[in-house]
């Protein structure tokens, strides 16, 4: 007999009956399975050898300079142009297919899923950068720093905007500092001599080999929370939001998940100081990875300075301290300007987070300071519900952690495709079908939003 388990997982016992009914639907669903992987590959092609020539799918800087020099990706320019309602139509025929694959999952091989990761992340790296200008922002804060010798933690380009990188950033973001951690910029730093084409590709590389690595940790979480780990892969590892818009962009969400969903293993495996020690190194190239930790303080159970959390803080104490020296040596006081800077970010918002698309279809414009403080304080109150049931052992922490991520993007002022990688992983591990199906949900909507922006009056503010 067979037992279902999580999320699709299945125990098989001694014996095993199968109707024919039974083999026929398999089949059936392994088909639509195959159908869901082939569209998305056929969709992420159609994108990787089009982008060079369709200004929908570069950023607006990159599409504005015309035959870029380096720029068009490794399939240069094909001739292949597509309009804004064929970008329209692809991307949705991709999110479909995408939301096909993950209902069958459970019903396709492992090697054949793996394989189709691989090559879509192959694809979306070979392509030129795609959809946003962080990638060049990356690269212009190392340069501030390593190059004209001043702080990205309290200058933005506007400063040197005599550089040649200076053309490639966003108007959004030109008097902007940084909003990184200082183990990521650390690396900008290193990176900043090299020219702009070689830099695109080593940050889109670092990208993609990020997010395979969370797939492997994902697998390996799934297993050990007794998850299909052929379902859980696929939920995160071909998420359009987290390749097309994660990996084609290059963007260091991913390189911070490393760490942060390495923690959550190590956690599994209970080596409490290691665990928080990942997670804080997690906020030292983003720090959105830091909500892990309250929830990991909350789940270890036991009396309040139980040898669990006992391990918890001296592992996150003793890295936070390192941490904090590496930056004050190579940045000075500069990265307490970080939480300044993000605040101010996430008040002048942008209409594709959902308050900011609430607003402008009401004629109120974008989230402004004090609806940003607002949404701050209705996260907060949600946070700390959240973390009351873990403590109490009502929810499980990695679930948790998941609806927190859930909340923060609900409610953030500004969001961002990619910032669903924030997300997915702990639906994937969270074994709590809700989450999962909110998760799916919430990718739709973010989905439609960007879809929304290929319509030239609604263009993004900025990205």
């Amino acid at each position: 007999m067979s037992v279902n388990s999580p999320l699709g997982a299945t125990q098989s016992g001694s014996f095993g009956l199968r109707a024919p009914g039974l083999e026929t639907h398999t089949a059936r669903s392994s088909r639509l399975g195959l159908l869901g992987l082939v569209g998305i590959m056929v969709t992420g092609l159609l994108v990787a050898i089009s982008a060079a020539g369709t200004d929908k799918l570069l950023p607006q800087t990159v599409a504005a300079a015309a035959g870029a020099v380096g720029l068009q990706g490794s399939f240069g320019t094909t001739g292949i142009h597509l309009g804004g309602v064929a970008v329209t139509v692809v991307m949705a025929v991709m999110f479909v297919s995408y939301v096909l694959a993950v209902r069958k999952a459970s019903q396709l091989a492992p090697l054949v899923v793996l394989g189709t990761i691989a090559a879509l992340h192959a694809l979306m790296l070979l392509a030129p950068p795609l959809f946003s200008t962080d990638v060049f922002s990356y690269q212009f804060y190392g340069r501030i720093g390593a190059i004209y010798h001043g702080n990205p933690y309290v200058a933005g380009p506007l400063a040197v905007h005599l550089d040649p990188l200076y053309q490639y950033i966003d108007s959004k973001w030109v008097s902007t500092p940084t909003v990184y951690g200082p183990l990521f910029t650390a690396v900008s730093y290193l990176l900043a001599p090299l020219s702009i084409p070689t830099n695109v590709f080593i940050y889109k590389a670092i990208a993609a080999v990020s997010s395979l690595a969370i797939v492997a940790l994902v697998w390996n979480g799934a297993k050990r929370r007794g998850v299909n780990p052929v379902k859980a892969t696929v939920l995160v590892g071909l998420n359009p939001l987290i390749v097309v818009y994660g990996v084609g962009g290059g963007h260091n969400d991913l390189v911070m998940l490393v760490p942060a969903l390495a923690a959550v293993v190590l956690l599994l495996q209970r080596r409490g100081r290691l665990g928080a020690s990942s997670i804080v190194v997690g906020t030292g190239i983003k720090m959105t990875a830091g909500l892990l930790l309250p929830f990991a303080l909350a789940g270890a159970r036991g009396p309040l300075l139980s040898s669990r959390r006992r391990d918890l803080l001296i592992g996150a104490g003793i890295t936070a301290a390192l941490l904090a020296i590496f930056a004050a040596v190579l940045f000075g006081a500069g990265p307490l300007h970080l939480p300044a800077t993000i605040a101010k970010v996430q008040g002048n918002g942008n209409w594709q987070s959902i308050p900011g698309f609430i607003g402008t279809r009401l004629g109120l414009g974008t989230v402004g300071h004090p609806v940003a403080l607002a949404l701050g304080g209705l996260f907060a109150v949600v946070l700390g519900w959240l973390l009351w049931r873990v403590w109490r052992g009502e929810l499980d922490w990695i679930a948790g952690a998941g609806w927190a991520a859930f909340a923060l993007l609900v409610s953030a002022g500004s969001l961002l495709p990619w910032y669903m990688a924030w997300l997915m992983p702990l639906a994937a591990l969270g074994r709590d079908r809700v989450l999962w199906k909110a998760s799916l949900a919430l990718s739709a909507v973010i989905t439609i939003f960007q879809l929304l922006a290929y319509i030239p009056h609604l263009n993004a503010v900025g990205s």
